[in-house]
């Protein structure tokens, strides 16, 4: 199985959080790209985020977001081999 555009659309706005505070959450907004709106609404109906526009990670999307972070971060250092 690999990543379908829905799901890179709902890694691409797990980026979007910043994990350095539990204070600071998301809004997408009704004039956002139609891929940003349903990719918020799957993130919370999966149970990823409180609001079906956006809002604050829950547990679990924090977990899922950090994983998303450090995957872009680990695939964008350039390799030492």
């Amino acid at each position: 199985m690999g990543y379908n555009q829905a799901l890179l659309d709902e890694l691409n706005l797990l980026l979007h959080f910043d994990l350095d505070t539990t204070q600071q959450g998301i809004k997408v907004h009704h004039t956002a790209a139609a891929a940003q709106i349903g990719a918020a609404e799957r993130l919370h109906q999966k149970g990823l985020i409180t609001l079906h526009d956006g809002g604050y990670l829950t547990e679990l999307g924090r977990e899922a977001a950090e994983h998303a972070q450090t995957m872009l971060r680990l695939l964008k250092e350039p390799t030492t081999a």
